[in-house]
């Protein structure tokens, strides 16, 4: 029983260590390549896509994307999506779809004379789902060793952790004030009735 309830443990914070690795801010240090336009009709992958550009018809079946590629200093090749997120989640608040894409096609650059953009996305890329990271943000850097620190992730995961630990230390505290003693009042009057069945069949 211990092994299925740590088995449990360990697979809720999986899933809570996955979706904030989804959702939170991160950053890539890559030179944009091309930039283009498609037609996708989300499936079964649908999760994984964000809403129609705010404004537009998002009833449709499947709709235009902005994609942007680009390729990393080890010759790692990352496709991004750009989609709006608007009001809904993840809350980044994304509005600026087609001047992003303008900002992207107007920092492309050749491998000969490199111009090194970081990338500010959240989401994961899967061939085999096909899935794309979306991109909220550009930045032209110096070259592609920059050093980014994530502020906007690493503020986050602190109050997450402050607000666990603050609900966890409560409610110990809560257990032990009313819940622990109302258990061994119960253990005592489990005990004291035993004790009463053993005399009684004792006596006779």
């Amino acid at each position: 029983m211990k092994y299925v309830k740590w088995t449990f443990i360990a697979l809720f914070w999986l899933l809570v260590a996955a979706f904030l690795h989804y959702t939170l801010p991160q950053h890539d240090v890559v030179r944009i390549t091309d930039t283009y336009e498609k037609r996708v009709d989300p499936g079964e992958n649908s999760l994984f896509w964000a809403q129609a550009d705010t404004g537009t018809n998002g009833t449709l079946p499947n709709r235009d994307v902005f994609f942007i590629q680009t390729r990393k200093d080890d010759g790692e090749i990352i496709v991004y999506r750009n989609e709006d997120t608007g009001w809904g989640w993840p809350p980044y608040f994304k509005f600026d779809t087609s001047n992003l894409q303008a900002e992207a096609a107007d920092l492309k650059s050749t491998a000969d004379n490199p111009r090194w953009v970081a990338v500010r996305h959240y989401g994961w890329r899967n061939e085999f789902l096909t899935i794309f990271p979306n991109a909220v943000g550009l930045k032209q850097v110096a070259g592609p060793d920059v050093t980014i620190i994530p502020w906007t992730a690493i503020v986050i995961l602190v109050l997450l952790a402050a607000i666990y630990w603050a609900i966890r230390v409560r409610w110990k505290r809560f257990w032990r004030s009313r819940v622990d003693p109302m258990l061994e009042e119960a253990g005592d009057r489990l005990d004291q009735g035993s004790h009463r069945m053993r005399g009684m069949f004792s006596s006779k």
